[in-house]
């Protein structure tokens, strides 16, 4: 069964010449009081050996609970503490593979949890478990992952995870910001949609419009369904949950991150480089989504803007402690983060006066 499982995790996936190959989550559970249900999955795919990232609070939320239901079963459990999203935390895991020999990693926690633990699988061909306890992006069932270096965050790609478990009374307890960024990253999807059709008439790089459609779509639910949000209840976390796991599905159809990443990850990902104190990913992004729609000429700007208000989220930067100096140079900047992803931004990026222009008059800045 071993062999079995390291064959099936080394697939790859993806568009290889005129191949496409498409892996996605194989089990998803949502919903109250589905933790135990871990056991289950693990019983249905024969896993002996498990690694779990966690971090110092989700160890405490929910990674000691899963330890001890694993152990209980007769499972063999090591755990790690990841302290940040890098290679070198990724490595704790990965060295402890030839020890180990784990069948499959589980991700307790928030992203930096899930991301180390997606790139530990990777490397081990081991199977990738995400169990979320925030719902603050759209990582939880997606194959990328966000690594920080010292020049800031950069994405790659990982492995989709087999099972996702969702326990929505776990995830209701992270403060009510993190829900909000979570909302801000599928908000994302409407603007990098775009960024990828414009890259594809302009580039000829490939675009899928089921994928697209999809990532558009989990959009789109927030906003129809923004009484519910508005309501910080465990619906609206069930509504949100649901919607970052379609669209971290998007992507693995697609076999990229474009669904739901385009300049306004650029954005948020320069913000990050060059901000004194960077907000949360999807805050940023929320952020990058008014400004992109507004430059490309997009009337639902104004929309997005006054959705994302009546759901609480900043819409200033200052709001996030950002300045309107940090705002206006990530902007110019941009483009250079992933020169061969193009978008709205195009080769050459925006100028300082368009970008002073268009943070003034989206309001972003003051």
């Amino acid at each position: 069964m071993e062999s079995l499982l390291k064959r099936l995790n080394g697939l790859p996936f993806g568009l290889m010449g005129n191949k496409h190959i498409i892996r996605i989550p194989s089990i998803v559970v949502v919903g109250q009081e589905v933790l135990d249900n871990l056991i289950e999955i693990i019983d249905s795919l024969s896993i002996r050996k498990v690694l779990l990232t966690v971090g110092k609070f989700t160890r405490k939320l929910a990674g000691e609970y899963v330890k001890n239901l694993l152990e209980r079963k007769g499972i063999k459990t090591k755990m790690i503490e990841v302290l940040e999203p890098s290679l070198q935390n990724a490595m704790k895991g990965i060295k402890l593979y030839d020890k180990y020999n784990f069948d499959a990693v589980i991700g307790v926690g928030g992203g930096k949890n899930l991301d180390v633990g997606k790139v530990i699988a990777k490397e081990t061909k081991s199977l990738f478990i995400s169990v979320p306890t925030t719902a603050s992006h759209d990582g939880i069932a997606s194959p990328f992952a966000s690594l920080r270096e010292r020049r800031g965050r950069h994405s790659l790609q990982t492995i989709p995870p087999i099972a996702v478990i969702a326990d929505i009374d776990i995830i209701s307890k992270a403060p009510k910001r993190f829900f909000r960024a979570g909302i801000g990253d599928v908000i994302a999807n409407i603007n990098a949609v775009q960024d990828w059709l414009l890259a594809h008439r302009v580039k000829g790089e490939y675009y899928g419009e089921y994928a697209a459609n999809l990532a558009r779509m989990s959009a789109e639910h927030l906003i129809k369904n923004e009484h519910i949000l508005s309501r910080y209840d465990l619906e609206a976390f069930r509504t949100l949950v649901e919607a970052l796991i379609s669209s971290g599905i998007a992507m693995g159809i697609a076999g990229s991150s474009r669904p739901g990443s385009g300049a306004e990850h650029l954005f948020s990902h320069a913000l990050d480089r060059i901000a004194i104190h960077p907000a949360l990913h999807g805050e940023q992004c929320a952020l990058g989504t008014i400004m992109m729609l507004y430059y490309r000429g997009d009337e639902r700007w104004m929309e997005i803007k006054e959705f994302l208000e009546y759901i609480g989220m900043p819409t200033k930067a200052r709001e996030l402690g950002i300045s309107n100096d940090e705002v206006i140079k990530a902007l110019t900047i941009a483009h250079k983060i992933r020169p061969e992803r193009y978008t709205i931004l195009g080769s050459n990026g925006m100028s300082f006066d368009d970008a002073y222009r268009i943070a003034k008059e989206t309001g972003v800045i003051d």
